[in-house]
């Protein structure tokens, strides 16, 4: 019988290297997969690698930490660029590059004319002229060109091919070397990247890693007919892991979100089902995991006890606040999983301004629960917990509640959910 699969502690980790301008200031940064942080280059680049690149960069680390709000290049392989696989953020945010590796096809050539029709801006990666991608040339902003042991007359060559489309941007990348740095500035590249001038840096995060059942059981909920908006809440809500991604996502893209959130459903109705439902899917293709049942308990139960305390007459003026009390619980219980500062964790989340005091400072009615939750299940013996009161009631409740919900997730897959993942497995 297969183990049940619930959140682990785990690293992300991002390559990002600089691109520079004429005047030698980084205006964009290359995101690469990379395994480890001594990793110093990547060890594969197929669909995980892209996949991973994108829950990391957005849900993990937040695209603005990685870059700055300079613009982002991601390489991508070919069933991202044909629709097979999704791109769930806004066509702003990255410009995506096709890998060397991809081969021109019709099925290549027609889904970058829809992303191209979408808006996102693309760019091709290691051109040669005279091959056969040259006809992607009108569909794409930018053309990196390699500088690494190339004759020169064949980069000149590409450089006049490419100067025949004005609106293309010429990147010169691989510079290892002043000649080959001098020969782009020569050429009158508009960028510069390479050894010479920054090499990639390993950035390291840590990330509660959803469970694989859980993320099986959000899409297939996801994928019915009538979806049932309240389940999708549910299932995202028991799930400490996904929570903070759909929260990291949900700040991460700019398709018109300006308000902060205060709990799960609100994050959830801001970023979109669909677009929800392509998260998860990416979710799955980037890892799969096995991790602790006992982790996920302790979060659970610090969330739902702070959701049940909201009732308790030793807590006034926290009525209606329940989903916010539940959604600070789980981002408390977070930060001491990860033994980190609240503020830490909570950096970046569009969070509403009361639960975001609550949280960091232990402001209002919301704050008084959360101290009353996390002393109660803090493991200090030398803790006073006070007399017992509401909060026992409470707390075996929350016992009873995460027992039942762990209970559910059990290793048989909804068949909705079983079919998706195969799909996932055969892309």
């Amino acid at each position: 019988m297969e183990e049940l699969d619930t959140p682990e502690v785990s690293s992300a980790h991002v390559g990002r290297q600089p691109i520079y301008d004429r005047e030698g200031a980084v205006v964009a940064y290359e995101l690469l997969f990379r395994a480890g942080t001594d990793a110093a280059t990547a060890a594969r680049a197929d669909d995980h690698a892209t996949a991973r690149v994108l829950v990391a960069a957005f849900t993990e680390f937040g695209l603005d930490e990685l870059t700055g709000g300079k613009v982002c290049f991601l390489n991508v392989t070919e069933a991202f660029l044909t629709g097979t696989l999704p791109l769930p953020f806004d066509y702003s945010q990255a410009v995506l590059e096709v890998l060397s590796s991809v081969e021109v096809g019709d099925d290549l050539r027609a889904g970058l004319a829809v992303l191209s029709e979408r808006g996102f801006t693309l760019a091709i990666d290691r051109f040669v002229c005279g091959g056969p991608r040259e006809v992607l040339l009108p569909l794409v902003s930018y053309v990196k060109i390699d500088m690494l042991g190339v004759d020169e007359a064949a980069v000149r060559a590409c450089v006049e091919v490419c100067r025949r489309y004005p609106h293309l941007q010429l990147v010169a990348v691989r510079l290892e070397s002043a000649e080959s740095l001098r020969l782009a500035f020569e050429l009158g590249f508009d960028l510069f990247q390479g050894h010479i001038l920054g090499r990639p840096h390993v950035d390291t995060t840590m990330a509660l890693t959803p469970g694989r059942l859980a993320r099986l059981r959000v899409l297939a909920a996801l994928t019915a007919d009538d979806v049932d908006m309240d389940e999708v809440v549910a299932l995202v809500s028991q799930d400490a892991g996904l929570s903070m991604r759909v929260l990291r996502a949900t700040n991460a893209a700019t398709f018109g979100l300006t308000r902060t959130v205060s709990s799960v459903r609100e994050a959830i109705v801001a970023m979109g089902l669909n677009r929800l439902r392509q998260w998860v899917t990416l979710m799955l293709v980037s890892d799969l995991t096995t991790a602790n049942h006992e982790q996920l308990a302790r979060i659970l139960v610090r969330a739902r006890l702070c959701q049940l305390l909201v009732d308790s007459s030793e807590f006034a003026g926290a009525e209606g606040q329940s989903d916010a009390a539940y959604l600070g619980g789980l981002l408390s219980a977070v930060a001491d999983h990860f033994s980190r500062p609240v503020e830490e964790v909570v950096a970046g989340l569009p969070l509403s301004p009361p639960l975001r005091a609550a949280l960091r400072a232990g402001e209002g009615p919301l704050g008084a629960i959360l101290a009353a939750a996390r002393a109660y299940t803090d493991p200090d013996p030398d803790n006073d917990h006070g007399e017992p009161g509401a909060i026992v009631a409470a707390y075996l409740s929350a016992l009873r509640w995460t027992n039942g919900v762990l209970g559910e997730l059990s290793p048989e897959i909804p068949d909705r959910a079983e079919e998706r993942l195969r799909a996932l497995a055969a892309a």
